[in-house]
């Protein structure tokens, strides 16, 4: 083909190529935008046509708790007639003025998938500042990202009132002042996720309950967009509720007894360390190590115990190896600065050349256990940890596996011949202790025997 039939050839294409390209379109790209949304279990928060769904803000979620039905019904009419002041709808728009307070669902909302547009209005006085709360709790912020003297350049997306957990978005991903942002927001036990303009911004990252810091986030509340002081309009909000597992809760008799939940499958509020790789995934704790090492690090309980019983369940994968430290401190190998008892799939083939004290439910170079009670990898498994001063049980699913006594050990040292400061301690942090294996936990609660309650 010589060059000028070449080139004929060319505008041809470039002629059909409207043509057909309109054949190759999904047809749902004709669809209106609301009505793929609802295909997808989406329902819109504003229609874009009145306030409908949506109410004044009155305090916050635990001063409302305290309020009679008489006292919130009258301070809720003051904020709605507040809101109608501060709030308008034009033209499909939630615009805020500057002036006046939040505005929040009627509807409380717990594990949900969130879709809102927004936008700060450039008024020239460099104060954009908004943002949305989850459950009632502030907040994913918006800013306008020029205000540098108050941090805003991080970019919006980030849980500005975090103080444990991180509060800053991995990137800057807003648009320019004036133009309309989009988040995705997703909201599973206590959990975010951000998506702004389709960038990962915040990743699975826990909120705080800045009302009360002691206390988990609310296990659900209602959905505020926040005024600041400067306007900001939103527009195409939408909300897809998402299935949530129901919360553990202790037998009659456990509670008679005097145990602790730790982990119910809806908070990690108990806990410190890696809430990164360990995290919270249809009511179960889940380790799915990320990090460059590749161990999934430690995860120990906030508070720490001497004399206790720990009751758990966990579910092995093929491979599986991680731990259960006990009287341990923060830092350093727990299996030497504390002790741990292994959680281990003892049948793997790459374990076959063990040593004795290396296998599931041993004190880790020091007592071994007994094999040959566990379940299958993929079911789960029931164990009762029982710590008296220097006695340590450990029962598997109904069976006996370990009943210690670490006096000798403490005097003369640990069967591996290794150095174990951990065996003199009384008291420490108990913790899952990863060694790089997905696995999953549940159901978690403790005894302290230690305590005079």
């Amino acid at each position: 083909m010589n060059l000028s039939n070449k080139l004929r050839l060319l505008l041809l294409l470039a002629l059909l190529t409207p043509v057909l390209v309109s054949f190759k379109e999904d047809p749902k790209k004709s669809e209106n935008k609301s009505e793929i949304l609802q295909k997808e279990g989406f329902v819109p928060l504003f229609n874009g046509k009145d306030l409908k769904g949506w109410k004044g803000l009155v305090g916050d979620p635990i001063k409302r708790s305290k309020m009679d039905a008489m006292t919130l019904a009258e301070e809720q009419k003051k904020a709605d007639a507040e809101m109608r002041e501060d709030w308008k709808v034009v033209n499909g728009e939630l615009q805020f003025t500057g002036h006046g307070n939040n505005i929040t669902t009627v509807k409380k909302y717990g594990d949900f998938e969130m879709l809102v547009d927004w936008k700060i209005i450039d008024d020239g006085k460099q104060d954009g500042d908004a943002g949305i709360y989850l459950r009632g709790t502030p907040q994913v912020q918006i800013w306008d990202n020029a205000r540098i003297k108050v941090g805003a350049q991080v970019g919006s997306g980030g849980l500005y009132n975090n103080q444990v957990n991180e509060s800053k978005p991995l990137r800057v991903a807003d648009k320019k002042l004036g133009e309309w942002n989009t988040f995705r927001i997703i909201m599973k036990a206590d959990r975010v996720t951000v998506y702004l303009n389709d960038v990962l911004v915040t990743d699975n990252v826990i909120l705080e309950n800045y009302w009360d810091r002691k206390l988990p986030i609310f296990a659900s509340e209602q959905i505020e967009l926040q005024a600041h002081g400067s306007p900001v309009y939103y527009r195409n909000i939408y909300i897809k509720e998402l299935p949530r597992a129901k919360p553990f809760q202790l037998s009659a008799q456990e509670k008679k007894e005097g145990f602790k939940v730790l982990f119910d499958g809806t908070n990690m509020h108990e806990w410190t360390g890696n809430t990164a790789d360990y995290t919270t995934e249809d009511g179960n704790m889940v380790i799915n190590p990320k990090s460059d090492k590749g161990s999934g690090g430690n995860l120990f309980t906030k508070d720490e115990y001497s004399d206790f019983i720990f009751r758990f369940e966990f579910q092995l994968t093929p491979g599986a190896n991680n731990g259960l430290g006990i009287r341990s401190p923060l830092t350093g190998v727990a299996a030497y600065k504390g002790m741990e008892l292994q959680i281990l799939d003892n049948d793997a083939p790459m374990y076959k050349d063990l040593q004795v004290y290396q296998y599931h439910g041993s004190i880790y170079g020091t007592i071994p256990a007994k094999r040959g009670f566990l379940k299958p990898t993929g079911e789960w498994n029931y164990q009762e940890v029982i710590v008296s001063g220097p006695k340590i049980k450990v029962i598997l699913n109904g069976t006996v596996i370990l009943d210690a006594d670490i006096t000798d050990a403490r005097k003369n040292g640990a069967a591996d011949g290794k150095y174990h400061p951990g065996l003199q301690r009384d008291s420490g942090h108990i913790g899952f202790l990863g060694h790089g294996s997905p696995l999953k936990f549940r159901n978690i609660r403790i005894k302290d025997l230690a305590s005079k309650n």
